[in-house]
């Protein structure tokens, strides 16, 4: 007899064992989903608060109704007020841990001179515009065959940073720092740089029809062979500047500081170029071919 009770028990036991690992199976199954589970709590409060209130409802349901509307009023200020103050911070607090993200992700990828950290880096800056961030440090950041084209980043630091052969069509780029950086090849057409600071810069054959340097601090930057077509340099600072074979055609140099007549010597041409009376009329007498064609 005592044998058999045994058989029973074993048999018993891993029935038992199989109803509860698929007891467990199915409450993972039902937490894994956020809505049933909300949806399951709340039919188990809602039964459970409308049996305990089952006697009011039949004995004192005005006054019971009375006391529900009052904390109706209630949940609808604890929604307008804090309900959505709390859904606001945490918006701003989000938005401000993505761009510092961002911000985190351009730091790491600074002096790393490959094309994938270019590209990221680009990604990260549009992502910044997008939320209104435009003063960017780019200082060392290696940016080559890029496309930053009508990107903001104004008030920038851009210094020693590498923009080889990209494109920078329509860049704001008012009172960023350019110092020692690389524009050589690259396409700047229209682009703002008016109150840079672009000292020691690399404008080499680089295209900048059109482009605003206003008031910018040019000195000893290199724009051999660039491509200076109607840009405006009024007010700019060109000392030491190089112009070698660079056109200038229609250029508008009126107001710049520093500027002689012997960099002008190996400029491609200064046809229609605009200058002040005083430096025009030295060129007219020395570089009459250049004025001129």
């Amino acid at each position: 007899m005592v044998q058999k009770d045994s058989q029973a028990t074993c048999i018993a036991m891993p029935r038992f064992e199989k109803f509860k690992h698929a007891l467990v199976e199915r409450f993972n199954t039902v937490i894994e989903k956020p809505l049933l589970t909300s949806t399951l709590v709340l039919a188990g409060v809602a039964m459970l608060v409308l049996s305990l209130s089952f006697t009011y409802y039949l004995h004192d349901f005005d006054n019971f109704w009375e006391q529900i509307l009052v904390e109706a009023h209630g949940m609808i200020f604890d929604i307008a007020i804090i309900g959505i103050l709390i859904f606001w911070l945490n918006q701003n607090g989000e938005t401000r841990q993505r761009i510092r993200t961002y911000k985190d992700e351009i730091d790491d990828f600074r002096l790393w001179e490959s094309d994938e950290a270019a590209f990221r880096t680009v990604g990260n800056i549009k992502r910044l515009n997008r939320h209104k961030i435009y003063e960017i440090n780019l200082v060392n950041c290696h940016l080559a065959r890029t496309n930053l084209n009508y990107v903001n980043l104004k008030g920038s630091n851009m210094n020693s940073a590498n923009f080889a052969s990209s494109s920078l069509i329509e860049t704001n780029l008012e009172n960023t720092r350019l110092n020692q950086t690389n524009f050589e090849n690259a396409n700047l057409n229209q682009a703002m740089l008016r109150g840079a600071y672009a000292s020691g810069a690399n404008f080499k054959d680089a295209f900048l029809i059109k482009a605003q340097f206003e008031n910018a601090f040019l000195i000893k930057t290199n724009f051999k062979n660039a491509f200076l077509m109607e840009a405006n340099l009024t007010g700019s600072y060109l000392m030491g500047a190089d112009f070698e074979n660079a056109s200038l055609y229609k250029a508008d140099l009126r107001g710049v500081k520093g500027l002689t007549v012997e960099q002008l010597t190996k400029a491609k041409t200064l046809y229609l170029a605009k200058f002040d009376d005083e430096i025009l009329e030295q060129i007219k007498l020395t570089l009459p071919d250049l004025v001129g064609a």
